[in-house]
């Protein structure tokens, strides 16, 4: 039976399209996972979207559309990157998934009542991008410890899940388990800032806002996001909280626990305290490790629209390829320190290794051998010592390649790799084909030359599949091998001599500096351009020949706050809306011109101001008990007011 090995992203959040750095870590995660395949072991890999919240609820609005529509949207786009990206994920989850809410319901339901949850009252400092709540200390001079964010004050009910409760048996639990928090710096980080800090009990439900998984036995709070999130690892098994974890599926027994997370060292702190915590409660074992890497940044400064730096993987595979992309992503970052994109560094990574060592090595290495041996493989003859020093690059590279891959130093293993490329293409330099070619009594050594390149892009090419994967099986078909696994790297010589290879072509296209960045540098003009304020519209004209009144004739105007509690068209009016009106000592109808701009659902429920004393009229056949407050011509706008507003206040 096959060992196991399950490993996921966090759940990507359903806000807006993925940048680069967001597109990395799934990039990742798809190289430990298809490496973990090669070593011959039964893989699954969980990514998806996470997709409840504040947030999300605040640009549906903003977009008119609802939450589900807006989240439908954006998560297919996010599945779009990663399938483009050519990630191997085994299951997709989504938290807006019918089994993934019912379980979290459950979850919440049994925490409450086995004591974990109890009700109370938050008020503090609370990061609507983050979803995360910050005591007075964390939020120090305003904003977001984690993300930079402006903080709001927050006073709502809630419920809080007892975090203190299990403290003590988690810090126990990382001191026996030295690799559960990687890297070591990580893990120094969450103990001392948070667990020897004091561990405060969680707020885990919301009532300020609707767009959540709400709490079944009291229908005013919503799940708080991130215990909804977390549970994603588990819900995506199958996971009944009903059960205990030996009466679980099969399915779930085989995967859980999770190997590995990989998730951004920014939300560390929920996938190492509150998500162990979670488990604990729940009587399920841990995952064996958190690994938080890094981020991408923009030279120096953190991807942003507003400084017009934002990169997009898809779009740098539109000049560079998807493997180009992923080669990229995976050899610049680094282990623990933030890595750094600019678009000078991803254009010399592509010319320099991509085209120069490996493409190029590649095919004059496939065009050499269709020269002198009409592509059959030729049989390797007596060593000399360039060849067991080039037999030793490749073995050792496969081994400290493996050994870089397992401490999840992925930079480190290309580095191997690709070391080995280039001691390959000093082979050639070394031996000098050409040369041996011309000498008919040196066929033979010209036959050991070309076996031992070929055998040399045979390692790198199997080597690569985890990182460069659609490259990776392109070059092993042109050397028309089966010999495509990592049992096959355990010794040199793994091809057999007399089978052909196929014919060579560019793998990838060498690409102009200077044009590219000027290409680049017109795009990043068009971000910063899109955010400027359009041109300010043209001064109001001053009205002419209006008469002047006296403050007599303006307090006899009766103007009225109120809210609209219904709201439909006209019929056969196209103009018209029929609104339902309270103005608190009373109820009135009121029929008013803006269906143009407005549909019924935009107003139901907000405040404006009526003209409360305008002679009832007709229109359309519907009586009409006064007019909305409005202003605008070409464009009309109601003049709403805040939802705290009383209702039936005179306008002054």
């Amino acid at each position: 039976m096959k060992e196991k090995f399950y490993l996921t992203t966090a759940i990507a959040y359903a806000s807006r399209k993925p940048h680069f750095g967001n597109t990395y870590e799934v990039i990742m995660a798809d190289a430990v996972a298809r490496y973990q395949r090669a070593l011959g072991k039964d893989v699954w890999f969980c990514t998806g979207t996470d997709e409840h919240g504040q947030k999300i609820e605040n640009y549906a609005k903003e977009k008119g559309i609802t939450p589900q529509a807006y989240v439908d949207g954006v998560s297919g786009e996010i599945r779009g990157v990663w399938d483009l990206m050519n990630t191997s994920y085994d299951y997709f989850i989504r938290t807006t998934d019918d089994a993934h809410v019912k379980t979290v319901q459950k979850i919440f339901r049994r925490f409450y009542e086995q004591g974990d949850i109890y009700k109370s009252e938050y008020e503090g400092w609370y990061c609507t991008p983050c979803e995360s709540f910050f005591t007075a200390t964390q939020a120090e001079g305003g904003k977001c410890p984690d993300c930079g964010a402006p903080l709001t004050q927050a006073k709502e009910e809630a419920y809080f899940f007892r975090m203190s409760k299990y403290a003590d048996r988690l810090m126990t639990y990382i001191d026996g388990h030295p690799d559960f928090i990687q890297p070591e710096l990580r893990k120094k980080e969450m103990v001392n800032n948070f667990l020897k800090a004091g561990l405060q009990d969680l707020c885990v439900s919301r009532t300020s806002f609707k767009w959540g998984i709400p709490v079944d036995f009291d229908d005013r709070h919503v799940v708080y996001v991130w215990l909804d999130a977390l549970t994603n690892y588990i819900t995506a098994l199958g996971y009944d909280p009903d059960k205990t974890y030996a009466e679980q599926s099969e399915h779930f027994r085989k995967w859980w626990p999770a190997d590995v997370h990989i998730i951004g060292k920014d939300i560390l702190r929920f996938h190492t305290i509150y998500w162990p915590i979670f488990l604990m409660a729940l009587d399920l074992p841990l995952p064996r490790q958190v690994f938080g890497h890094p981020w991408f940044n923009f030279g120096m400064d953190k991807m942003s629209k507003s400084k017009g730096n934002v990169i997009y993987a898809d779009q740098l595979a539109e000049h560079y390829t998807v493997d180009g992309v992923r080669y990229y992503a995976l050899s610049e970052m680094p282990f623990s320190s933030d890595g750094s994109i600019t678009y000078e560094s991803v254009i010399k990574r592509y010319n320099t290794d991509l085209c120069n060592n490996l493409g190029n090595l590649v095919k004059r290495t496939l065009d050499m051998e269709k020269k002198y041996f009409d592509k059959v493989i030729p049989a390797p003859g007596a060593e000399e010592g360039t060849d067991s020093e080039l037999k030793a690059a490749c073995l050792s590279a496969f081994a400290r390649m493996k050994a870089a891959m397992d401490d999840f130093h992925i930079a480190d293993a290309l580095a191997e790799i690709f070391g080995m490329l280039s001691r390959a293409n000093k082979y050639i330099d070394e031996t000098t084909p050409w040369s041996l070619a011309k000498d008919p009594e040196l066929q033979g050594r010209l036959g050991t030359v070309l076996y031992n390149l070929l055998e040399a892009i045979r390692f790198g090419a199997v080597m690569l599949v985890p990182f460069i994967p659609a490259t990776a099986e392109e070059i092993l078909s042109e050397l028309n091998t089966d010999r495509r696994d990592f049992a096959s790297l355990e010794t040199f010589g793994a091809l057999r001599a007399g089978d052909t290879v196929g014919d060579s072509r560019v793998l990838f296209v060498r690409v102009d500096e200077a044009k590219e960045l000027a290409a680049f540098e017109a795009e990043r003009q068009k971000q910063l351009d899109a955010l400027r304020p359009a041109e300010a519209p043209a001064a109001p004209e001053k009205p002419e020949g209006c008469a002047m009144i006296g403050i007599e004739d303006f307090m006899s105007v009766e103007l009225r706050t109120a809210k609209v509690l219904a709201c439909e068209p006209v019929p056969r009016a196209k103009k018209l809306l029929k609104l339902q009106l309270d103005l608190g000592y009373e109820q009135r109808q009121v029929v008013s011109g803006i269906a143009k701009w407005y549909k019924p659902e935009d107003l139901i429920g907000r405040k404006l101001i009526v003209v409360a004393n305008l002679k009832p009229a007709t229109l359309c056949g519907v009586e009409s008990n006064g007019m909305v407050l409005a202003a605008g011509e070409e464009t009309v706008r109601v003049v709403f007011l805040s939802d705290d507003t009383p209702l039936g206040e005179r306008v002054r």
